[in-house]
């Protein structure tokens, strides 16, 4: 079993900068991708970000320059750092981890809420 606790959401104005964090814990292997997904209420979930455990990184286009995915293999953590924010970044963010088998668990979610 894997399970995903992410916290860092909040509310901040537009223009300002969140860190989003994920640890993972469980049934983990060295090798997954790790990446960020959003939900807006009423909208399918959105790929945001994905990071390999080599390092390699991939990015919706919505939020590339702005927002910086990384990890740290030695904690299994993940974090998403958001600048320039907007309010359409509003949205709640959940942690996602894809096994080798591709299987894709999730948190909670953590609510990110830009003011304009």
């Amino acid at each position: 079993q894997v399970r995903l606790v992410e916290w860092g959401g909040g509310l901040v104005q537009a223009g300002g900068s969140l860190r989003l964090s994920c640890e993972a814990s469980g049934s983990i292997f060295s090798i997954n991708v790790m990446g960020w997904d959003r939900q807006v209420p009423g909208k399918q979930r959105e790929f945001v970000a994905t990071i390999t455990s080599g390092g390699n990184t991939v990015y919706a286009d919505s939020v590339k320059g702005r927002f910086t995915i990384s990890r740290d293999n030695a904690k299994n953590t993940v974090y998403l750092h958001m600048n320039s924010l907007k309010p359409e970044d509003s949205a709640v963010y959940y942690c996602r981890l894809t096994t080798l088998r591709s299987n894709d668990y999730w948190g909670q979610g953590t609510q990110v809420t830009v003011s304009s």
